[in-house]
């Protein structure tokens, strides 16, 4: 592992994770690894329900990690590589909230529907890969992250800031990157001690993106029992 992503979900992760392979950094693990390898789903959860799951196990494969369900254990995951330099991508609180109540949190609500309640405990009788993922993010962010005040916005621009405090306290300055993605490539390069690369910075997932994509991938979670597709990247 060389790099470490300690930033929230919604701060740039997924440009954060497109332009670490661009730059050699690849493959990077991202919340949409687990969506579109779902027999890592289960591992994940396990971590998340506090059973014995080794880091290698989890991102065998992976040079990189960012975004969620990696960054909710960014300080263990500092512990165990230390050679790994850590990137906190951070952005405007308030933007930052308006980001999740849109996304994130827009799919939880929906998820506590009518229709919603009634989808999620059909795929827990028939195991789906649904339920296991929804469980997952729910202990690993919502619980985990938030203490399961996903709903009270004081109390998510705290926490935000909160994290970035923890992280620029834990990891030493010449460890740490604190990045906002609209920096560029300048302070990303600049920190990893490699060359700019020609053309802009990568600029992926917007809110109209995001619930587009959630939407066609649960509901593929919803028709499989077990994970078919491989777990992690192929080795080189």
């Amino acid at each position: 592992m060389r790099i470490i992503g300690a930033g929230f979900g919604r701060t740039g992760t997924l440009s954060l994770k497109t332009a670490l392979e661009q730059l050699g950094y690849g493959p990077c693990h991202h919340m949409k690894e687990v969506i579109e390898r779902p027999e890592q789903i289960r591992r994940w959860l396990a971590l998340a329900e506090g059973r014995p799951v080794s880091w290698e196990d989890l991102l065998r494969g992976y040079h990189s990690c960012v975004d969620w369900p990696s960054a909710a254990y960014w300080r263990e995951l500092a512990g165990h590589f230390p050679e790994a330099k850590v990137v906190l991508t951070v952005r405007d609180p308030q933007r930052w909230l308006a980001s999740m109540n849109a996304t994130v949190f827009k799919q939880r609500r929906r998820g506590r529907g009518l229709g919603g309640r009634a989808m999620r405990g059909l795929s827990s009788l028939l195991g789906t890969d649904f339920a296991a993922f929804t469980k997952m993010t729910r202990l690993t962010v919502e619980e985990r992250v938030f203490g399961g005040r996903w709903e009270d916005p004081a109390w998510l621009l705290r926490t935000f800031q909160a994290h970035i405090d923890d992280v620029v306290a834990a990891i030493p300055p010449g460890r740490l990157l604190r990045f906002e993605v609209g920096q560029g490539w300048e302070p990303l390069c600049g920190f990893l001690g490699v060359a700019v690369p020609e053309g802009p910075f990568p600029r992926v997932n917007d809110s109209a993106d995001f619930d587009r994509n959630t939407r066609a991938n649960l509901a593929a979670m919803l028709l499989r029992r077990s994970g078919q597709a491989r777990s992690g990247p192929e080795e080189s």
